[in-house]
């Protein structure tokens, strides 16, 4: 069945329905009860992590057993390395990347840390230790960063123009742009993500998608439907007006800023086109696994190959086709969890509209407030170990600006390229699911087999970088403690209290991260002692191959 955002069905994940915390049960403590202990104890603790001993994020305890091994540094950080051993105490660190482990289905987890096992423990090993594909060890294993052939990090001012466009003359002169070993195969298993995406919602609900749409109109109403009779629907022009509205500001902007957008307007048009087509099957992929598929790596290569050399019409591109598609599924999914409680349409759209309209102003003000106040801002290079600016999700999103729109795919993962051979991922994603698909036609009885969902198993390190192996890893053991075994052996407690005790861990974080930054951040207010150092393995970033300089490691 097709559950939650689209048509209905309820998924069972969402820590918010209308009575989590408004019963009463006097034998038990009540979920409000537990949610303000649970918020105070997380508003506590993050105080350690996220000020006075921040080395708790990223306990890489291989590291400290060999401080002068490049190669244990790189097995065992949590933030640089594959992470092996590495734990957190930080729930920030747990719940960051790939939201909370508590409210994810338990078969979603099991797909995500098999995919993630795959890539991290068999893919990386075997291509940067055994085999040494693209010359990998003459950079760091997990890096975002770009680097030239000789293992230095990339001049990427260099070969930008004055137009903010790519100057081939200089770019000859530095050469190819190198990614590490984990950065290339992190984009060839995006490519394997995406069309395992189409594949498997076509084969495993696509005779479903074409029934639900032809009953749409005289289908039986739920429960919840009839409920919210009772309330004024959305008028359908108001949802027409603002499509209109907002593609024309947009057109606007591609033509009266062309050189500063570089966005031609049928490339705008062509973004909208990929969201509308992609949002169905990536809404379902989300409403079964609480995990979602990004279209950012196939509209940046889209845009990259037929409008090349030009880095800010490529991020526009994929802010319209991928960011577009994003906001619609978490559009869906919160009129979703409104229409569960029971909360007039009308309200929900002009909350909605209102808040995105306040959202996107305040964001934009902090983060020009945030460029021009903090110095070497997301330079990470430059600042201090235990800077909170170092952007990295920023990061990747620049050097994915410089990869697929400043020099373009053709150069790197086409026909000039050296990484031509990721494009065969595209071919093994999208045959993926057949052969799952074919399993589960053979062997009907088995009921795990269309529990294999491809998109989650080959997209599960999809936000790494920025995310890194620490994340991942007590992401996946926080989850299969609470989904599995407490779900197992202590239901009751877990359908009581489990939704709640995530809401109260994200908001203990949140207000604590708020008042540190207010009180000590806003003022470089700092303690320094072995804790505040970071995790302690500097030497993970270390290139292993012979004759490669790098300043702060060893040369072989």
């Amino acid at each position: 069945m097709i559950p939650d955002i689209l048509f209905g069905e309820v998924v069972g994940s969402s820590p918010f329905t209308n009575w989590v915390l408004h019963e009463r049960d006097e034998k038990r403590m009540s979920r409000t009860k537990f949610f303000v202990v649970a918020l105070i104890c997380s508003f506590s603790w993050y105080a350690f992590p996220g000020y006075l001993f921040p080395t708790l994020t990223s306990i890489s305890w291989v590291c400290w057993a060999f401080p002068k091994s490049v190669t244990a540094q790189q097995l065992g950080s949590g933030m640089k390395g594959l992470g092996i051993g590495a734990i957190t105490l930080d729930w920030s660190a747990v719940s960051s990347f790939l939201f909370s482990p508590l409210i994810s289905p338990f078969f979603s987890i099991v797909n995500v840390f098999v995919g993630y096992f795959l890539i991290i423990y068999i893919a990386i090993p075997v291509s940067y230790w055994g085999l040494g594909l693209y010359g990998a060890r003459k950079f760091p294993i997990f890096s975002s960063h770009l680097f030239t052939g000789q293992g230095q990090v990339y001049n990427i001012s260099a070969i930008v123009n004055e137009k903010f466009e790519i100057d081939l003359v200089e770019y000859g002169k530095q050469g190819p742009i190198h990614l590490s070993m984990f950065f290339a195969l992190t984009y060839g298993f995006g490519f394997a993500t995406i069309a395992a995406t189409l594949s498997h919602v076509s084969l495993f609900y696509g005779r479903e998608i074409y029934e639900r749409y032809r009953a749409s109109h005289k289908g039986k109403d739920d429960i919840h439907t009839k409920l919210m009779r009772k309330y004024e629907d959305i008028p359908s022009w108001w949802f027409y007006v603002l499509l209109v509205v907002t593609i024309a500001v947009s057109l606007l902007l591609c033509t009266v800023l062309k050189s500063q957008v570089q966005m031609p307007w049928w490339a705008l048009l062509f973004a909208c086109l990929i969201a509308f087509v992609f949002t169905l099957p990536i809404s379902i992929i989300t409403a079964t696994t609480n995990q979602t598929p990004g279209l950012n790596i196939i509209t940046e290569y889209i845009m990259g190959l037929i409008y090349p050399g030009r880095p800010i019409a490529n991020v526009c591109f994929k802010v319209y086709g991928y960011m577009s598609m994003s906001q619609a599924v978490s559009f869906l999914s919160d009129f979703k969890l409104g229409h569960y409680m029971k909360i007039p349409p009308r309200s929900m759209f002009l909350v909605q509209f209102i808040g995105t309209i306040i959202a996107g102003t305040i964001n934009m003000a902090v983060a020009w407030w945030l460029l021009n106040s903090i110095v070497n801002i997301c330079q990470d290079e430059l600042l201090p170990e235990n800077s909170p600016w170092t952007c990295p999700g920023d990061r990747v999103f620049f050097d994915a600006s410089v990869i697929w729109g400043l020099v373009g795919p053709k150069r790197i993962f086409g026909s000039l390229g050296i990484y031509s051979a990721m494009n065969w991922f595209f071919v093994f994603g999208a045959a993926g699911p057949i052969v799952v698909w074919l399993f589960h036609k053979a062997f009907p009885n088995q009921s795990w087999i269309p529990l294999i969902n491809l998109p989650v198993l080959l997209g599960a390190t999809g936000n790494m970088p920025p995310a890194t192996a620490v994340n991942y890893t007590s992401w996946i053991i926080v989850g299969t403690i609470f989904n599995f075994f407490i779900f197992r052996y202590r239901k009751k407690w877990w359908q009581r209290y489990n939704y709640v005790l995530s809401a109260a861990l994200d908001a203990g974080v949140a207000f604590m991260a708020v008042l540190l930054y207010f009180s000590v951040g806003i003022e470089n207010e700092s303690v320094n002692w072995w804790g505040t150092y970071g995790e302690h393995c500097d030497l993970a970033t270390c290139p292993t191959a012979k004759g490669i300089v790098v300043d702060g490691c060893p040369v072989y």
